[in-house]
């Protein structure tokens, strides 16, 4: 399904916020480059913007920039994972993530009592996926060795988590965003996850700065 678009100049008003703020927002990248498309229109090239995103992207920067710097807002929404190391109770003390996530975590990828930021977020990832209902315990730990074995390669870059299932056999894949992917028809694709929201609401639950 092709995204709803939204003009720079009903962004503004929409918003209420000035060509200036837009900008700098951008030379700040709080606002990706790849968020601002020049499309022909018949009053010539205008600016429009993926209107979800940018409506939500705004809102947040609005309700934050009394209490963060514009570089610490920079910070939690770049894709760039945080300096950060939690006890493993403190993950549960703090209600990072479920019990389950983090014993199924275990059972799968060996005991640990220091989490980095990149485990924190493959039990976080695991946990909102379990939640939804969306995955099986089994399944789970095939997403933990998916982002084990090739997160890595994608770290600090816009990237999208894929998990399909087909004949009931299922499948994580990890691709760069933006992307175009086809399967056949009767393969369903079950839920897809940007990992850089996931990666900013992680730095916001834990207080990555």
């Amino acid at each position: 399904m092709e995204q709803a678009l939204i003009s720079k100049k009903e962004l503004l008003e929409l918003t209420g916020i000035s060509y200036g703020q837009l900008y700098r927002w951008k030379r700040k990248n709080l606002i990706p480059e790849d968020w601002f498309i020049r499309k022909s229109t018949f009053t010539g090239q205008e600016t429009f913007f993926p209107k979800e995103k940018i409506l939500a992207r705004i809102a947040k920067i609005k309700d934050m920039k009394d209490d963060l710097s514009l570089d610490d807002l920079a910070d939690i929404f770049s894709p760039n994972l945080a300096e950060i190391i939690l006890k493993k109770q403190e993950l549960l003390e703090r209600n990072v993530v479920s019990k389950t996530a983090v014993e199924v975590y275990i059972e799968k990828m060996g005991d640990t009592d220091n989490f980095t930021f990149d485990k924190i977020l493959y039990v976080y990832i695991l946990d909102k996926l379990l939640q939804s209902g969306e995955i099986s315990l089994e399944e789970g730990k095939s997403l933990l060795q998916t982002m084990a074995d090739n997160y890595k390669k994608f770290e600090g870059k816009h990237c999208e988590l894929i998990f399909i299932r087909k004949m009931g056999i299922s499948t994580f894949l990890l691709t760069l965003i933006p992307n175009e992917i086809y399967f056949e028809s009767s393969t369903k694709i079950v839920t897809s996850l940007n990992l850089a929201d996931c990666i900013e609401e992680l730095k916001i639950k834990v207080g990555a700065l």
